[in-house]
Parts: C-alpha cells; sequence; structure tokens
C-alpha cells in the first residue's frame, strides 16, 4: 500500500496501517482479515472486497490527518515470495 503526495510514491507506514486495522477489528468485521506486516504491506484475506478497504483505509487516513485531502491511496496486490507461501 501507497499514498501519493506532492507527485511521489511512498509506502504507508506501519503506523497507519496498524491504527487502521485495530480500529476495524471492533467496528468493520468485512476487514478482520487484514494484516499489517511492515511499511505498505498489509496481508488481505480473499474475502476482503479490496475497493471497500481501499475507501475505508483513505476515509479512515483523511480523518486522522495522514493522508492528505488531495493525497491518493494505491493498493496493489503483490504475490507473496516462495517463503510465505504455504505448502
Amino acid at each position: 500500500m501507497q499514498y501519493e503526495q506532492s507527485g511521489r510514491l511512498l509506502p504507508c507506514p506501519l503506523k497507519w496501517l496498524d491504527s487502521f486495522s485495530m480500529r476495524n477489528f471492533t467496528n468493520a468485521s468485512v476487514f478482520d482479515n487484514t494484516l499489517p506486516v511492515a511499511d505498505g504491506v498489509m496481508e488481505i484475506g480473499t474475502q476482503v472486497p479490496v475497493e471497500e478497504l481501499k475507501s475505508a483505509m483513505e476515509d479512515w487516513f483523511r480523518k486522522k490527518s495522514y493522508l492528505p485531502k488531495e493525497g491518493k491511496l494505491i493498493v496493489s496486490n503483490v504475490e507473496p515470495s516462495p517463503v510465505m507461501k504455504p505448502e
């Protein structure tokens, strides 16, 4: 997960991802299958609606003043490395 600021793409800090995930563990069960891993990286379950997740995260990041009003969140799928793939 990245955000655009002043024409640059930056990874969303783990602090932001944690803040969103902890809020949603109790308030939005549809996003319970998300796990922040590192700056810019979040594991997302296959049943999580990605566009809804993106929209909710943008809203939350703006409310927390992490993401500027003109900022944009970019969510992209990254295939897990061989070390991460379950056998």
